[in-house]
């Protein structure tokens, strides 16, 4: 029994079985193929901890052509990866080596980068209102801090999805998890604004100024929506003319609409079921920048 049938069977029982993201079984795949090209076709019983302390010897000393290397926590993800294989081929009573025996690698705790009220307001002041892409992006950036959307959610969403009425909707997101997710009155006043100067009835909520092929084949609506690298140059540019020097993206965005919930005292299990989190641990990284109690003690005993 070789390794390559086995992993396709693993990503069609990622898709089918385990009803996983499109994101997700991409990068199973990539991870999973390089391990594959390291190993070779072999024998899954074949991988041994040996086997597994050289591969890791390898993540930790790759380079590409342009020298770039993997950081620990890319590292990690390949771990991972082969971690839910050996776990498919175990309950499928296939023998290899058991997963837990893979450790992951100690990796940098991860940094939150989020933007202050301040630099929120010179955000939204620095889109030009003077066009319909103006009032677009305006909406865009609104709805982003607005419900801590993901990118990929927000590019799938449909005008008739978004009831601004009773300002709220539903979304899936990842593993095609629904949950709800709720408009500031500002964020609707600009959705109403931008969707009151369009002239259309394209089904996207966000939609690209080019004008589509006549081409009965394509899906002229589908051709219409924003993709999500055009709504990240569409955040990454306005944060330029703000004059904000960190790297902002829509995901930063994400980040700023948790942290503002956190400061104002939402609890952190809310936040969890705001943001579409599995786990609170994911949650977790935004407590160290919310503790109240240490602010406290800070202005207390630090003088």
């Amino acid at each position: 029994m070789k390794l390559s049938p086995l992993i396709n069977r693993f990503l069609e029982h990622a898709e089918i079985g385990k009803n996983q993201s499109a994101k997700t079984i991409q990068n199973y795949h990539h991870y999973l193929s390089r391990f594959l090209k390291w190993a070779g076709d072999i024998n899954p019983k074949n991988i041994d901890l040996e086997k597994i302390h050289q591969y890791r010897l390898y993540l930790n000393r790759y380079s590409d052509e342009r020298g770039r290397t993997l950081s620990p926590k890319t590292q990690n993800y390949h771990l991972i990866a082969l971690r839910a294989f050996l776990k498919y081929l175990t309950k499928n009573d296939i023998e290899c080596l058991a997963p837990e025996k893979i450790e992951l690698g100690k990796a940098e705790k991860r940094s939150v980068e989020f933007l202050t009220r301040e630099e929120l307001e010179r955000l939204f002041g620095a889109v030009d209102l003077s066009s319909k892409s103006g009032l677009r992006d305006r909406a865009i950036i609104e709805t982003l801090f607005s419900t801590g959307l993901r990118v990929s959610e927000l590019v799938s969403l449909n005008r008739d999805q978004v009831d601004l009425k009773r300002r709220e909707f539903m979304v899936r997101g990842k593993g095609n998890k629904p949950r709800i997710v709720f408009l500031s009155d500002e964020c609707v006043k600009w959705l109403e604004r931008y969707l009151a100067a369009r002239q259309d009835n394209w089904n996207p909520l966000f939609i690209n100024t080019r004008r589509p092929r006549n081409d009965e084949d394509l899906d002229l609506h589908e051709k219409k929506r924003l993709t999500a690298v055009s709504i990240q140059n569409i955040v990454r540019r306005t944060a330029r003319l703000a004059g904000i020097i960190k790297k902002v993206t829509p995901h930063t965005l994400r980040h700023s609409f948790a942290t503002n919930l956190l400061f104002r005292g939402a609890d952190l299990r809310s936040v969890q079921d705001l943001l579409g989190h599995a786990s609170i641990t994911t949650t977790q990284i935004y407590t160290h920048l919310t503790n109240k109690h240490l602010r406290e003690v800070h202005k207390k005993f630090h003088q």
